[in-house]
């Protein structure tokens, strides 16, 4: 995807994730983040916005520290505090240098690539987490899901790959039906290994992109997939695959 295509759906994602928390109202139980109400997730998801522009508009080279973005009010004003922080996000990433040279925690083609795909892909989830509360579901174009898919399985996971060890091993593989692709999960003994296309596996996982992502990323579960072999295999990647940027 283009850095165009990801801000674009940074900006509609955090509009809708907004609409979805007036909806709910700021009490609401978030049933994908538990013990956490939609306020709680709109002061996280503001204060981390917050953070990411300044590190595009500050070009820091080194990590800023973050609590000071997280200072959220306690009034009823903290869905518009979370509005003014994506709105400025997203205009950071739409005036920044194409050569923009700043500090980052995943590999990507440019920092500002990594920026915008980031905060889309952070966004998406939280938006995601946010329907939760009101019953709906989002979904996404293929591409965007299924490079959402790859930022978790090639990135996330692979700064720490030796914690998604497992012994015995076990494998699973995963088909995007809208999207024509397909991932092998391997988790050996010494760590995680991600192949390409969908090898032989003791586990099938088959559904839409963004059925996959949500599942990757914890924010749904397997029904309506198309399941076929061990369960246990999926048991034991939830149980393991933990998300961090550390």
């Amino acid at each position: 995807m283009r850095v165009d295509q990801f801000i674009e759906t940074l900006q509609a994602d955090g509009d809708r994730l907004a609409e979805a928390a007036h909806h709910a109202g700021l009490d609401a139980a978030v049933p994908t983040c538990p013990g956490w109400v939609i306020a709680d997730l709109l002061n996280h998801l503001g204060g981390v916005h917050r953070w990411a522009t300044a590190h595009v508009t500050a070009r820091h080279r080194d990590p800023v520290p973050a609590d000071e973005f997280f200072a959220a009010p306690t009034d009823g004003t903290l869905l518009d505090w979370f509005r003014e922080g994506h709105r400025s996000l997203v205009a950071a990433l739409v005036s920044a240098d194409p050569a923009l040279d700043c500090w980052t925690f995943l590999p990507a083609a440019s920092p500002l690539e990594f920026w915008a795909r980031r905060q889309a892909h952070e966004t998406a989830v939280h938006r995601a987490d946010v329907e939760s509360a009101t019953g709906s579901r989002p979904r996404w174009s293929p591409e965007f899901a299924v490079d959402g898919i790859d930022e978790l399985l090639h990135a996330f996971f692979q700064r720490r790959p030796e914690r998604l060890a497992a012994d015995p091993p076990l494998r699973m593989s995963l088909h995007a039906t809208d999207a024509g692709r397909a991932w092998t999960i391997r988790m050996e003994p010494d760590r995680l290994y991600v192949d390409a296309g969908g090898q032989p596996a003791g586990l099938r996982l088959a559904g839409t992109a963004s059925d996959l992502y949500l599942l990757l990323w914890n924010r749904a579960g397997i029904e309506g997939l198309d399941v076929d072999g061990d369960l246990p295999a999926w048991e034991s990647w939830r149980d393991r695959a933990v998300v961090t940027w550390r």
